[in-house]
């Protein structure tokens, strides 16, 4: 029988066990946001569908922002999962929501209406906002000449702030704020005409120019500005810190500047070349792997002439060539298909023009049994440039449309439509710059159609090689000209 003195005693170690508890367990402090993020192995990143962020090609997930945070999560030992924003209002608010991403890499810019939402890291890139206009049209040189003028720019981006700010100085500047477009998207409109102006970042501008053959920049409005990564507001700085010592660690090491180079530096693209240059690399260059595109064609049941037209559409018929994104050799393989095709050395060429033909083949037999020749081919053609995923959308969009989605001459007018925001933002791999398989297919032919009339029977042999060969529109007499065929 307990006494009352006994179960008074019982009583207190009780209490003071269940407080020891409670003062350990109050010790215990919350895992911090780089430590769940190490627990859990994921990376969460937010970012933007477009081509100075991350998009998909056929080379896979890419994007200057892409690689850089890639190089985070690789740093820290995590798996990289992304999700894209569908605008800069939706981006902030997805940021730091419960399993959501803790991370935004989209080219951002310190603001400080965005303060309140976010913190930022350490600048990477620096970058100038510049007023675009159309070429032909009355060039603005200041902030006073963009009154009266159609401008259209992102909704809530820093561009958007500036305008705001500019308008108290000069009330008649009048403009829209978009969220159903990207950077992309108001080049465009500019580049057709359907506004005036808008203002974009001096990098997006400087990687898109080339698609836009109208577009031009008037001026700078302000001066360089840093662009940041951003996480979720708040007392706890573990993520922030280990991204400004990764940030700074790749700024020293020389990673960051490489990437600069390659997204920024210059232009990656061969452009057209032409018809005369075509014909002495025919007479100079073709002769050295005739050969190899013959035997390949034969084994892959391909037109020769048709492998010997991409060859010089990739790489000008040149077998030690790499491109800035990594893609190599005459038939320019990505590293993962020439694994996929039994390639070793993709700087070989009888190696890299196998490897072309077996993949070109290989795409063929993916395609729909639906899709006929010739059109088969195009569309082969044109998911060796932007990949099958990007081409399938292309092919949904054109039958939603009411076009054929069998049609080359119909889906080639919805590629260009992956790189505009309103098109994309419905399909299943997102932004691609669909105008590119379009050229590419375009000039293939092109040079297939040349290859074919020079490979008649009249001009084999000795007549080619001693450079006989007359194609229609060259004069050999004037070598400096580049006629149009």
């Amino acid at each position: 029988m307990f006494s009352l003195t006994a179960f008074r005693q019982r009583g207190a170690k009780w209490l003071l066990v269940t407080g020891l508890f409670l003062m350990l367990g109050a010790c215990v402090e919350k895992p911090s946001t780089l430590e769940r993020v190490k627990e859990d192995g994921v990376l969460r990143v937010i970012t933007r569908n477009s081509p100075a962020t991350y998009f998909e090609d056929r080379n896979g997930e890419t994007g200057f922002e892409y690689e850089l945070v890639k190089r985070f999560a690789d740093d820290l030992g995590v798996k990289l999962e992304i999700e894209t924003a569908d605008n800069l209002d939706d981006l902030f608010n997805k940021l730091g929501q419960p399993d959501g991403p803790v991370l935004a890499a989209a080219g951002l810019v310190s603001s400080d209406n965005r303060l309140a939402q976010a913190k930022f890291s350490h600048p990477y890139l620096e970058v100038t906002p510049q007023i675009i206009y159309r070429n032909g049209q009355s060039r603005p040189t200041t902030a006073a000449d963009l009154v009266g003028k159609r401008i259209t720019v992102l909704k809530g981006s820093s561009h958007a702030e500036q305008l705001a700010e500019l308008k108290k100085q000069y009330p008649g500047i009048e403009y829209d704020e978009s969220d159903a477009v990207e950077v992309v998207d108001l080049l465009r409109m500019v580049d057709e005409g359907q506004i005036d102006l808008t203002l974009v970042d001096s990098n997006e501008m400087a990687m898109n120019q080339v698609y836009f053959p109208n577009v031009r920049v008037a001026f700078d409005l302000g001066d360089a500005r840093s662009q940041r990564w951003a996480v979720v507001a708040g007392e706890d700085n573990s993520l922030l810190n280990e991204i400004n010592t990764y940030l700074d660690k790749v700024e020293k090491n020389g990673t960051l500047q490489r990437l600069k180079d390659r997204y920024y530096g210059h232009v990656d693209v061969l452009g057209y070349v032409g018809a005369y240059t075509f014909a002495q690399h025919l007479q100079q260059r073709l002769p050295k792997y005739e050969v190899f595109f013959k035997d390949a064609a034969k084994k892959e049941q391909i037109d020769w002439r048709l492998l010997a037209a991409m060859g010089y559409q990739e790489s000008l018929w040149q077998a030690a060539v790499t491109s800035k994104t990594g893609v190599r050799g005459l038939m320019m393989l990505t590293q993962n298909t020439a694994q996929a095709m039994g390639v070793s050395n993709r700087l070989d060429p009888k190696q890299s023009i196998m490897g072309g033909a077996k993949y070109l083949a290989y795409i063929k037999d993916q395609l729909d049994s639906d899709i006929a020749e010739p059109d088969r081919t195009w569309f082969a053609l044109a998911a060796y440039n932007v990949g099958t995923g990007h081409l399938d959308d292309a092919r949904k969009l054109a039958a939603k449309e009411g076009l054929n989605p069998n049609k080359w001459l119909d889906v080639k007018k919805i590629l260009p439509r992956l790189a505009q925001k309103q098109w994309y933002s419905k399909t299943k791999y997102g932004y691609a710059r669909g105008g590119e398989p379009v050229h590419f297919v375009a000039n293939i032919r092109r040079y297939y159609d040349i290859l074919t009339w020079a490979t008649q029977p009249q001009l084999e042999g000795d007549q080619v090689a001693d450079g006989k060969l007359h194609i229609p529109g060259i004069d050999k007499t004037k070598p400096k000209e580049e006629p149009q065929l």
